[in-house]
């Protein structure tokens, strides 16, 4: 057997990529049970296998005692000293108790735990891996489809889910097709380390722009936030630590080339980039281009909520298709906006300045009556 584990170790470590450290240590510890199992009960047995001569050995560790109660635990100072004259009283002694056969026995007892060991190490090592790849880009192959996920081949032949919600709708995937995925999780579970991919995360967007634009991959220009409708539209709020660099400019790129690959990419998926600003009105501003924004007045009674006034043939622009617009804007800023036609100003403003009881304060107020 000690041949073939040698064998074994160095083919494991050569092409798994598995510590022998970590091989040995499990080696040993199924050889204990094994011993224990078919020789002996005891638990003072210490096994140790030598990973370059293939040698294993069995050990009983006694304890140097004066009087011996239980002698598969203990031995007597006199024999101990007839041993080596340097022991003492309390020290331990190793016997050797391989028994002619183990090697064989052992083998049988241990294959199982061993190969237990060698699949727990493999999944630490795609655990690892793969970890370091969370919120990050890879590159992976369409691989198949069943009712829960849809499974993508990574680097290293890893297998990743993507679920329902992770896959673009205006897409279709077929076998073999090679797509950006981010890497959202990766959980280390009882069945193996299992990693999920996603198409419609927003910082795969951040992803894109930083493989994309090199001013965003050293920071010069800062996303500050993204809100997305996976497949359908983004916005994407920027800024410039640069003040002589203009954001919006630098993302979108000399006619439209670094915005355009981004879209290409998303198949097709529109991109909105705006300048983000501390000014919480011109942040808003930007946020519902392309509409025109003619005021912007909070609630009083809530400092995230703000009512947008544009020009009346601009409401529909500004509110977007099925209110997509305003809902991202909202997203984007933070804020809860409030689109309004300029016409309706002066009912705004009496609305705001005497706000309608909410239906609470009315029950409290027939209660109190």
């Amino acid at each position: 057997m000690s041949k073939e584990l040698v064998t074994a170790l160095n083919a494991l470590e050569e092409e798994k990529n598995i510590k022998a450290d970590v091989l040995v240590e499990a080696i040993e510890e199924a050889l204990k049970k094994a011993y224990e199992k078919n020789y002996d009960d005891a638990d003072n047995v210490e096994v140790t296998f030598d990973q370059k001569k293939g040698n294993i050995k069995v050990y009983s560790v006694k304890t140097v005692v004066e009087d011996v109660e239980d002698a598969n635990k203990e031995v007597s100072l006199s024999d101990a000293l007839s041993k080596n004259k340097a022991y003492e009283l309390g020290d331990e002694i190793k016997f050797e108790v391989t028994p002619s056969d183990f090697g064989r026995l052992a083998a049988q007892t241990a294959k199982q735990i061993i190969m237990q060991k060698v699949r727990e190490a493999e999944r630490g090592n795609i655990y690892d891996n793969f970890i370091t790849y969370k919120d990050e880009i890879i590159t992976g192959e369409v691989e198949r489809e069943d009712s829960r996920f849809l499974y993508v081949i990574l680097p290293g032949q890893q297998e990743a889910a993507m679920k329902p919600e992770d896959q673009m709708p205006n897409e279709k995937y077929q076998m073999g097709d090679h797509i950006k995925v981010l890497v959202s999780d990766v959980k280390n579970e009882a069945k193996g380390p299992q990693v999920f991919v996603s198409r419609t995360h927003p910082d795969l967007v951040k992803r894109l722009f930083e493989s994309e634009v090199p001013e965003v991959y050293d920071g010069t220009v800062e996303i500050k936030s993204i809100a997305r409708e996976a497949g359908d539209r983004s916005k994407i709020a920027v800024y410039s630590h640069n003040e002589n660099l203009d954001a919006v400019g630098t993302m979108v790129g000399q006619r439209g080339a670094r915005v355009q690959a981004i879209v290409n990419e998303l198949s097709g998926e529109n991109m909105d980039i705006v300048e983000w600003t501390e000014d919480p009105v011109e942040f808003i501003k930007n946020a519902l281009n392309p509409a025109e924004v003619v005021d912007v007045i909070f609630d009083p009674e809530n400092e995230r909520a703000v009512t947008v006034l544009v020009p009346d043939y601009q409401l529909s622009l500004a509110i977007g298709k099925r209110g997509q617009n305003a809902r991202l804007a909202a997203r984007l800023t933070n804020f809860k906006i409030d689109i309004k036609p300029e016409s309706e100003r002066d009912a705004v403003m009496a609305e705001l300045e005497n706000p309608t009881p909410a239906v609470e304060e009315v029950v409290d107020a027939f209660e109190e009556e």
